[in-house]
């Protein structure tokens, strides 16, 4: 029989349709790989795109060959740095000037290669990177909020197949974000305990919807997932901003990373996915509310969520804000356990 599962952290319902029990290998689509003349992000193809913002360069001048890493203005970006948000009513309705950042993190110059084919120590300097970016942005008092996420594949969004991820900061709490930390500060209130400590104690306790454990690390599958084969990366030992991590926190992460991504190619043959790093928003006062962000490096917990795109949100899901998952989070875990890597 279906179930139906409440996530206490988004706030919804999922209806885990386990009669239809749908298994990795009805999932595969054929992709033929689109033919690449000319890839901006391509080593030798830096006069194609914006002047970079940030590099990991061993060797070679700014907008030049010799970079590991390279982080460039969004072409066409949904936000821009310059101006001021000039936030007004219109009637009944809220409007501000769109502004913002969005830059494009180029995680390797080789075409051909995606995150899952980096080794660790290479996974490693996109975080750092990554890291780098969140610090800096951070110093602008107009972003409140920070999102970092990852199209792979043109099903997820992807508009170019070289392997990027993007980072856009805006100038409010998105109201996905606004809940999960309501969420965590209500529950911190009422058990002085950190909502996702509480959840990977009983994942790692019941073990049924474990994928791999690290020493430092776990990856799950929600129990209440959304989505066939969706996944989480939670740090074991609590703490709320990525940007805090050291180079030996980040090392350990790439680890758990390369893990995932593999044992997700393995098992669904490269699907396309989305990749969302959830931490901490920058603190920055907020008027008339000094205590807003008193209990965050407490309440909150930085983590990773990995979407593969595998079915399609339909008429059901628009009407009732209810998702319906043909793969129980329990059948997805066991099948990403015993993937071949």
């Amino acid at each position: 029989m279906s179930e139906l599962r409440w996530d206490p952290l988004k706030q919804h319902w999922v209806i885990i349709a386990a009669d239809r029990g749908r298994r990795p290998r009805d999932f595969l689509v054929e992709s033929q790989p689109a033919e690449v003349t000319s890839c901006p992000f391509c080593y030798g193809n830096e006069d194609k795109t914006s002047r970079e913002i940030y590099a990991l360069r061993p060797a070679g001048p700014p907008n030049s060959p010799g970079w590991k890493v390279r982080v460039i203005p969004n072409k066409y970006p949904v936000l821009r740095i310059e101006g001021e948000l000039n936030s007004r009513g219109y009637g009944l309705y809220d409007v501000m000037n769109g502004i913002g950042a969005h830059e494009i993190i180029i995680e390797t110059s080789d075409h051909n290669r995606g995150l899952a084919e980096l080794m660790p120590a290479e996974i490693a300097e996109v975080l750092k990177v990554w890291r780098a970016r969140f610090l800096d942005l951070r110093n602008d008092i107009r972003f409140r909020y920070m999102v970092l996420f990852k199209n792979h594949g043109a099903r997820a969004g992807a508009t170019l197949s070289h392997s990027h991820s993007q980072l856009i900061a805006v100038p409010l709490i998105p109201p996905v974000a606004a809940t999960e930390l309501r969420i965590c500060r209500e529950h911190y209130e009422n058990k002085e305990r950190c909502i996702f400590c509480d959840l990977i104690d009983f994942e790692l306790q019941h073990g049924d919807r474990v994928v791999r454990e690290f020493p430092h690390h776990v990856v799950v599958t929600p129990y209440a997932s959304c989505f066939p084969f969706e996944l989480r990366l939670y740090p074991k030992r609590h703490g709320h901003d990525f940007a805090l991590l050291t180079d030996g926190e980040l090392a350990e992460l790439a680890v758990a990373m390369k893990d995932m991504l593999g044992r997700l190619k393995s098992v669904l043959k490269d699907p396309p996915y989305n990749f969302i790093l959830h931490t901490a928003p920058p603190r920055q006062p907020r008027l008339g509310k000094p205590d807003y962000w008193s209990s965050i490096e407490y309440d909150y917990h930085w983590h990773i969520e990995l979407v593969p795109r595998l079915t399609q949100i339909a008429g059901f899901e628009w009407g009732t804000g209810f998702y319906i998952n043909p793969t129980s989070p329990e059948d997805a875990a066991a099948f990403l356990r015993g993937a071949e890597l």
